[in-house]
């Protein structure tokens, strides 16, 4: 049912001219769906409080809940055309009321965890992109026709808003940025094994996928009210810089069951590493933060080693936003482990010496679709040093695309073999003290793959080709008397 719905919004925003790419599509359907979900969410505490013989102060004023102006209703529960908003009274409305009054909440929240400052920072940092109000009243009525009220209507959005992510991310531009795939993700936190209490941070949440899938993992069923309002409120934290992200990583949240959720809209990297202290800790970091980059010299000096590689600052910054017996599993670029550089040459260090850096799995070209470049994930917990790291090659046996991606089958040997830490074909251990101690090279070398066959001489190849040539010419004149 909502996926038709989905397919018909899609239908929509393609007439619209202020919405031209993937990535409009995801931002423009995030701040309709939060308005919608927020007004299900208001009615349902409503009823609650009437239940339970309570008043009830609803979030929004009258005129800007969403019975009010994007959906009205008349008595037989149709919409009210007669006094619905359409053209540009609909986008004159949106743009210099609704967007203006909502931003408001920023400034009049009472604390950055509630949910009337999500509202405010949401609608300081998106704009309304349609310019027509003819097409903005159709994607506000196929919005109205979903509903937020039943888990597994909740499921079923989530699921289609990932889906919208995952295309986003392969749309090319920056929406790759936002998107880790998913079979990897379930697999990191598998290992990690996130226990209810434990908190977790993303400093680079993206779509929050990570926040999500812990979420998804630790929500067991017949957990109790006390672990649940926990899961809710004092487990899941995460900053991202970038605005669309922010808004679709809060939106991608809600839908997953996730009613306020803890994240901030800031710069990780503007925070200096040496000032964190016990209180901004975690049990356990998930991330896959940006590669490259270019970070300016005053980034770089809220970090003990200095570069401009973006991947690099945030790695300090996690090591330090983990708890002493923390866990933590990060996707980098495969080239931080042999990169001759000072930076990853002391970053190496750092993160041997005061880490036990357990496992790395060696992911294969594909795993991130556009992304052109080979990642590892880190797997390590602070507090000891490194004895022997464990490497696993994943190989999926397939070259993998866009319509060949990662899936849970291919990552399953890896989680099921990563406790005993076996020796095997696509896996070995390295001792610590076997590194060279002058670089730390970390490089993935498995040393039990089969050897290549050996290459053949041009003159050997030359050869065979003559042969092929020859039996080819006999078979044509054996067809030929045939003829």
């Amino acid at each position: 049912m909502f996926e038709n719905a989905f397919n018909n919004i899609d239908k929509a925003l393609r007439t619209e001219q202020g919405v031209s790419s993937e990535l409009d599509y995801a931002e423009q359907t995030s701040w309709i769906l939060f308005l919608k979900y927020l007004d299900d969410m208001e009615s349902q505490r409503a009823d609650e409080a009437e239940l339970e013989g309570r008043k009830y102060s609803p979030i929004l004023a009258a005129e800007y809940r969403w019975q009010a102006w994007a959906a009205p209703k008349a008595a037989d529960g149709t919409l009210d055309h007669n006094t619905a908003l359409t053209g540009d009274d609909l986008i004159t409305f949106v743009n210099d009321k609704l967007f203006r009054y909502l931003a408001g909440f920023r400034e009049s929240a009472t604390s950055p965890d509630t949910i009337e400052y999500k509202i405010g920072e949401i609608f300081n940092e998106i704009i309304n992109r349609f310019r027509s109000g003819y097409v903005l009243r159709d994607v506000l009525e196929l919005v109205d026709g979903l509903a937020f009220n039943s888990q597994a209507e909740k499921h079923e959005l989530s699921d289609l808003y990932e889906s919208r992510i995952k295309r986003m991310g392969n749309a090319g531009r920056n929406g790759g940025e936002y998107y880790t795939p998913r079979p990897l993700i379930r697999a990191m936190i598998q290992v990690i094994n996130p226990k209810l209490g434990e908190t977790i941070y993303d400093g680079a949440v993206g779509s929050a996928g990570f926040l999500c899938e812990a979420f998804t993992y630790m929500n067991k069923p017949g957990i109790s009210a006390s672990d649940y309002e926990t899961l809710q409120k004092r487990t899941f934290y995460g900053q991202e810089k970038k605005s669309l992200a922010y808004v679709i990583g809060i939106m991608n949240m809600v839908l997953h069951g996730i009613e306020t959720p803890n994240i901030l809209h800031t710069n990780t990297l503007n925070e200096n590493a040496m000032d964190i202290q016990a209180k901004d800790r975690h049990d356990i970091v998930l991330a896959n933060p940006p590669f490259g980059g270019g970070e300016r010299p005053e980034v770089q000096q809220n970090f003990p080693i200095r570069t401009g590689e973006t991947a690099y600052l945030f790695l300090q910054h996690f090591i330090r936003k983990l708890k002493a017996g923390g866990r933590s599993a990060i996707v980098i670029k495969n080239t931080f482990l042999s990169n001759t550089d000072n930076a990853s040459v002391a970053l190496r260090r750092e993160l041997l010496e005061t880490c036990n850096l357990h496992t790395v799995l060696d992911c294969p070209s594909g795993t991130f679709q556009g992304a052109g470049v080979k990642t590892v994930v880190l797997f390590f917990e602070k507090g000891a040093p490194t004895r022997d790291i464990w490497f696993y090659e994943l190989d999926p046996g397939r070259n993998m695309g866009k319509t060949n991606p990662l899936n849970d089958n291919d990552l399953a040997e890896f989680v099921s073999l990563q406790s005993t830490r076996p020796n095997g074909l696509k896996s070995w251990i390295v001792k610590r003290a076997d590194l060279e101690e002058a670089t730390h090279d970390l490089s993935v070398k498995n040393p039990n793959a089969p050897e290549a066959p050996p290459l053949r001489s041009p003159e050997a190849i030359i050869a065979d080709m003559l042969v092929r040539d020859a039996e080819t010419a006999d078979i044509l004149e054996n067809i030929r008397g045939i003829l």
